[in-house]
């Protein structure tokens, strides 16, 4: 078998033991037509030399990788829906398929799969995925990468040759079986199954667990340290880091549309994504999820959600820590939070940062601007990437009498302040195009019906190109 040998195998998650995941085996699909492969993230993982026909067998038909799980996990969890709480959650139409490590940095990092097939946990559904979903998740993930969210990433995409029934698209409607690369997929809802069944000595395994495997370096401060303050070190990292991501969201933009416990990872990388949206425009009432009617996951509620499901990990602590200093963790997502999110908006406008509080300042100037004059949301970020460097081509978008009214001048004034991050950044072509580059819903299902039509996937391919020079250009030095 052609793996190279940068391959590192890491099956980890198997060491928790009985409580934490069953046994199950992939559904057989009568076709398997590779849609995409990450052949960036496979270099990284040591997978690149695999031909297309080993690569269909790993991640199609999912026989093992060496050294990894003999049989796929899935995944034991529950979690708060909609803030209803559902014990009869897990993995119904995934599971774990393989843990690596990442060559570079020595991350553990999971192959999940979306579509796999029933398992003990799939309840009413045919644990299959629809083509069309996986195509979403893969420009989702794309998109959001560029962006520089903490996001887990589409490894493949296989059409699996089944016809579908699905009451939110029309049917019969096109199958497919999603790789999903993330860093774990234990999920708040992992520990509300421990703290449902009052379970304190899995509850602590599964703390020690994610501090060795996902908190090196916490774990190394605190390994010898009793139980509790050891929960306390994970709430801690844990809170960090799902602020920096929520931070992310809204700079890029990006409401998740199902922002359950359940689908809320501890290492605050962003995943399962469903019925998400782009903004058009800024608007902190606009949801994602048609089936969201009160909107409590709209645009504007994502970082208050995100310490209501933190504040659910913390309950669940309890059994092994106090709750005083359980609460004096759950701090540290707001404290973070505005920092994370004005160093977030200096990333999207090629500024250096500066305190936070001018930061959170250009931020909310910005803000106001934008619900002010309604301009497009992601057009604002592309005229004035790189702030006052960017005047003359500001000049000439088609936003530049709102860039001369008086509603700008605030932002303006904040600009005039802040040094360029990378100058160089601005040479890249991306910044010659007529427009940015997004991904608003009219633009996801043009690029379906291409395919759904006329097995055309050409639009797509163009897509993850411009996301693709959109990303070179944001990282360009």
């Amino acid at each position: 078998m052609p793996i190279s040998s940068h391959y590192l195998a890491a099956p980890v998650h198997d060491r928790l033991g009985e409580g934490f995941f069953d046994l199950v085996l992939p559904a057989h699909f009568p076709q398997h037509t590779l849609r995409y492969r990450n052949d960036v993230w496979a270099e990284r993982l040591g997978l690149r030399a695999l031909t297309d026909d080993e690569w269909v067998n790993h991640f199609g038909r999912f026989a093992a990788l060496p050294a990894n799980f003999p049989q796929p996990l899935a995944l034991r969890y529950h979690g708060h829906q909609f803030r209803s709480y559902n014990p009869d959650l897990g993995d119904g139409r995934g599971f774990l398929f393989a843990q690596l490590k990442e060559s570079s940095d020595g991350r553990v990092l999971d192959l999940g799969t979306k579509g796999s097939g029933q398992t003990p946990y799939s309840r009413a559904g045919d644990g299959r995925l629809t083509l069309k979903g996986g195509v979403r998740e893969l420009l989702a993930t794309s998109l959001l990468e560029a962006l520089g969210v903490n996001t887990s990433k589409t490894f493949s995409l296989v059409e699996t040759g089944e016809d579908l029934l699905r009451n939110d698209e029309p049917s019969p409607t096109r199958s497919a079986v999603l790789v999903r690369l993330s860093h774990s997929h234990i999920r708040i809802g992992t520990f509300q199954r421990q703290a449902f069944e009052r379970d304190t000595e899995r509850m602590q395994r599964l703390v020690d667990h994610v501090l060795e495997n996902y908190f090196g370096d916490v774990w190394n401060s605190v390994a010898n340290a009793s139980p509790s303050a050891r929960a306390i070190a994970m709430l801690t990292e844990t809170c960090r880091r799902v602020a920096h991501t929520g931070a992310a969201w809204m700079a890029a933009g990006f409401v998740h549309g199902v922002l359950n416990t359940d689908n809320i990872n501890i290492t605050g990388e962003s995943f399962d994504y469903g019925p998400y949206r782009f903004l058009p425009h800024y608007d902190p009432k606009f949801t994602a999820a048609y089936f969201d009617h009160s909107g409590l996951y709209a645009y504007g509620r994502q970082p208050e959600t995100l310490m209501w499901n933190l504040a659910r990990l913390a309950e669940c602590l309890m059994l092994v820590a106090e709750r005083d200093e359980l609460v004096e963790a759950l701090n540290v997502f707001p404290q973070t939070f505005e920092p994370a999110l004005g160093a977030a908006m200096c990333r999207r406008l090629n500024l250096m940062p500066q305190v936070a509080e001018r930061d959170i300042a250009l931020t909310s100037a910005i803000y106001q601007f934008m619900q002010a004059t309604n301009c497009p949301f992601e057009r604002v970020f592309f005229d004035w990437y790189g702030g006052v460097l960017s005047q003359p081509r500001a000049a000439q978008s088609p936003l530049a009498t709102h860039y001369a009214a008086p509603e700008f001048d605030d932002v303006k004034q904040h600009l005039a302040s802040y040094d360029v991050a990378s100058p160089k950044r601005l040479e890249h072509t991306y910044f010659a195009t007529e427009a940015p580059c997004t991904l608003l819903i009219d633009e996801i299902e043009q690029i379906w019906s291409a395919i759904a039509t006329n097995d055309d996937w050409q639009p797509l391919e163009e897509k993850l190109k411009s996301i693709a020079m959109m990303a070179e250009a944001f990282g360009c030095e």
